[in-house]
């Protein structure tokens, strides 16, 4: 099989490259490099079976010969991170939506496979758990840029159903929960990484909020082994998938975990909320998913203990030296 990843270069994006690569598929990315970084890929550049392509997913030409020369795309590129989100939020939404648009466009062209990737985000302010596909969206008021990544990932699943219906393009929907593990960093507000490597250096460990707020970490591993599946699952086509870990962690409780996994000296703090981000960021208080959709479509579901998850990432960080 031939696969486009649309950011390939990215955190997710590589180590669905390698997997495919090491399963004997063909691999081609597109990534503009504006989040990503050939760093990621960099182990990949001479293997056989490999290409990349450094360019924009919303060239439409671009874009076109790369889903052509393809049997599969999955669409990974986005505007990613809470804190670049906030910060530029017409790139967001201009990115994510424009991006999907040209790719769908280009699969429908030729007939194309096109997995989407989604975000829990689009779920926002619900409050009835644990997540299902089939559940109503409720978001805030779109005067809060908080809110702008959620609904352009909303609108590109509407889009993709669209085009599925319109223009009869097969296409899978997947709705990608907190993913962490090796390679990934804080750059861009990842919680995981950002607290690992403040343990590290001895520097505070910063919570945001009261630290109650609750998340479910999986491990990149079993997110690309649950994407692959969904890939080869003729049933999966023409539905939409959450992907994730189901086991809840506070952000105060994933603090001392880390904190405790490195034995670091590092103080854990709190930081209000108006002080991390602009007046008026909301935040979601729990983001559990239900799993059974997944597991029923493809036999499998991500398990990887959070314990297991952090020794990964302490392991990653201090290799790398990027603290």
């Amino acid at each position: 099989m031939r696969v486009l990843i649309t950011g390939g270069a990215g955190f997710i994006g590589s180590h669905l490259a390698r997997a495919l690569l090491v399963q004997g598929d063909q691999v081609f990315v597109l990534d503009d490099l504006s989040t990503g970084s050939i760093a990621n890929i960099e182990d990949l550049l001479d293997r056989e079976g490999f290409g990349y392509r450094i360019g924009s997913v919303t060239d439409v030409q671009l874009v076109a010969e790369c889903v052509d020369r393809c049997d599969v795309t999955v669409h990974l590129a986005a505007a990613v991170g809470v804190r670049l989100i906030i910060e530029r939020p017409v790139h967001t939404i201009e990115t994510n939506i424009r991006g999907t648009e040209v790719v769908l466009g280009a699969a429908a062209r030729k007939q194309k496979l096109v997995l989407v990737a989604s975000t829990s985000e689009v779920y926002g302010k619900s409050t009835k758990l644990p997540f299902s596909e089939s559940d109503d969206l409720t978001l805030g008021p779109t005067s809060h840029s908080r809110w702008a990544y959620a609904c352009s990932k909303a609108l590109d699943e509407w889009l993709a159903f669209a085009y599925m219906r319109e223009r009869r393009v097969r296409a899978i929907v997947c709705r990608f929960f907190n993913t962490v593990g090796p390679g990934q960093t804080g750059r861009y507000g990842m919680v995981l990484p950002t607290f690992v490597s403040q343990a590290l250096r001895g520097d505070p460990i910063t919570v945001y909020g009261d630290g109650e707020q609750s998340r479910c970490f999986a491990h990149v591993r079993d997110v690309v082994e649950a994407t692959i599946r969904l890939l080869g699952s003729p049933s999966a086509v023409g539905d939409v998938f959450n992907i994730g870990n189901d086991r809840e962690v506070t952000i105060r409780q994933l603090a001392e975990a880390v904190k405790a996994a490195t034995d670091s000296s590092s103080d854990i703090v709190q930081i209000p909320y108006e002080e991390a981000y602009a007046e008026g960021f909301e935040d979601m208080r729990r983001r559990v998913p239900s799993l059974e959709k997944l597991e029923a479509t493809i036999g499998f579901r991500p398990n990887i203990s959070l314990d297991v998850i952090i020794e990964d990432v302490v392991a990653d960080l201090r290799s790398r030296v990027v603290l």
